[in-house]
């Protein structure tokens, strides 16, 4: 096909639809071997077509050179960049020219996007030169690289949001409250607002899934791109970033928008916002898709328009560091830290604790970090899971006794105080059938392993088994928490019938 299609371009042949046909072609497993195969002697042929009177035929013949990357084609793709009239097209030599080594060529890149950042285009070019913008200033970030500003703001006063889980906001306040005693705080529906006077407690609390700042001046912006740009420009972020980071301009971000609006349009809007940042702000701030510094997130709001919050990648959150394999079932880190905490009056110090279905270790690691035990088992009939949790727990630096084996084949010469896990709930080639007789299992079984007092902690996404099966088999049910409607998630704490 790649032959055929070649040939006809050579005959002048629906140039611009051979060319784009052509440029499939090369996505396939040797597309592009075979086609600099076939173009072996003509490939003169694609140089010739960027001076193509039809400039979607020029546009098509550069992404296509790009895409076969021949060093050859590096100069004259730069030379058509350079000539070229219609604003629409100039991108796409960009984006080919980025498959080369282009470094010669930066000092021209850096004064036409300093050019263009100074211009105020015509209504009909401002789409265009926007895009231009946008690949001039990733060309230029990916060849300097971006010099990352350490987090020095430990002790500063912020204005916060912490996303909880929104069953449970209240557990994070409290423990937020004892270690920073100092701190006003506030409920809402996706966690807590609260203004703090450091943030050295940030790696104490583990059941926040998110830690977002509030900047003066940009919490709410319109629905307009250009607008929303001039706000965050103008708000306080500058002096928010330079307050807690040291070291010189430029800072680096991406845009993180939560809308209703159709993808298409939600990229659209996004790229002209990153664009206009940009300019606005003099590239004080520079949009990058990796190594990102922080990232502007907009979230559209009940009356149209969009509240604005702040993500730092430059303060780490260690927390849940040590999960450093997981396996398509794992429990998310923050979910296993908050039901070791809402179960926490059920544990005791120094306990013999089992996980049955222990996974990569999560649970086990956060029963311990919460509450610490004596003698940890973890069981799991999958041996990869198996090697991946002692890798975790070595990094939380713990000892757990990890078996590869059927929980229903595995026996122990003395009884628990307690059994938590994250039961195995219906995934991949896993049915429904095969999780109601694992429940069914595990309850005539669990009951075994445990001493008088002993206690149970799951973790599950089958609450309608749980409550169905723990009286038929000995068990009283003392605590029930839903941990998510939508995932019908809930953690259950149960004991023996005395």
């Amino acid at each position: 096909m790649i032959k055929e299609i070649w040939e006809q371009i050579l005959k002048n042949e629906d140039t611009r639809q051979n060319l784009s046909k052509l440029r499939q072609e090369l996505k396939g497993a040797r597309g592009r071997e075979e086609a600099l195969s076939c173009m072996a002697g003509a490939e003169e042929r694609l140089t010739v077509l960027l001076k193509d009177e039809d400039a979607k035929t020029r546009k098509n013949a550069a992404l296509l050179m790009g895409e076969l990357g021949k060093k050859e084609y590096l100069e004259p793709l730069y030379q058509a960049y350079q000539s070229e009239q219609q604003m629409f097209v100039k991108s796409s030599y960009l984006i080919a020219i980025k498959n080369f080594d282009y470094r010669d060529y930066m000092p021209v890149f850096k004064e036409r996007l300093d050019q263009l950042s100074k211009e105020e285009p015509a209504p009909e070019n401002v789409k265009h030169i926007t895009e231009e913008i946008r690949q001039l200033s990733s060309m230029i970030v990916t060849m300097d690289g971006v010099r990352m500003h350490p987090f020095t703001g430990m002790e500063e006063t912020y204005d916060i949001i912490l996303l909880t889980n929104r069953n449970f906001p209240e557990v994070t306040m409290e423990e937020l409250r004892m270690l920073e005693p100092g701190a006003k705080t506030k409920i809402f529906n996706a966690g807590i607002m609260a203004r703090v006077g450091n943030l050295n407690w940030m790696d104490k609390i583990r059941t926040y899934q998110d830690l977002l700042f509030v900047v003066k001046g940009m919490q709410t912006c319109p629905m307009d791109a250009e607008q929303a740009a001039g706000i965050i420009v103008k708000s306080d972020l500058l002096k928010f970033l330079t307050k807690s980071h040291s070291g010189k301009l430029p800072y680096y971000f991406r845009v993180e928008f939560k809308s209703r609006m159709e993808l298409d349009k939600r990229s659209a809007f996004t790229k002209k916002l990153s664009s206009q940042i940009e300019k606005l702000s003099e590239r004080k701030f520079i949009n990058t898709t990796s190594n990102y510094e922080f990232e502007i997130r907009l979230i559209e709001n009940k009356e149209g328009s969009l509240n604005v919050l702040l993500k730092l990648f430059t303060l780490k959150d260690d927390r849940f560091s040590y999960r450093k394999e997981v396996i398509p079932t794992s429990i998310k880190a923050v979910n296993a830290a908050l039901t070791v905490k809402l179960t926490e009056k059920y544990q005791k110090e120094g306990a013999q604790v089992l996980d049955p279905f222990c996974g990569v270790g999560t649970m086990l690691i956060e029963r311990h970090k919460a509450v610490k035990a004596n003698t940890m088992y973890g069981v799991d009939i999958q041996e990869d899971a198996i090697l991946k949790a002692r890798t975790n727990t070595e990094a939380a630096k713990q000892i757990v006794h990890y078996v590869n084996r059927d929980f229903f084949e595995f026996k122990h010469d003395y009884l628990f105080d307690e059994i938590i896990t994250d039961m195995p709930f219906k995934i991949g080639r896993k049915t429904e059938e095969e999780i109601y007789d694992l429940y069914k299992k595990f309850f005539s079984t669990a009951g075994h392993f445990l001493e008088k007092d002993g206690v149970v902690i799951l973790y599950s996404h089958n609450g309608e088994y749980v409550k169905k099966m723990a009286s038929a088999n000995g068990f009283v049910i003392a605590e029930t928490y839903e941990i998510s409607l939508k995932e019908g998630t809930y953690v259950f704490v149960l004991k023996l019938r005395q």
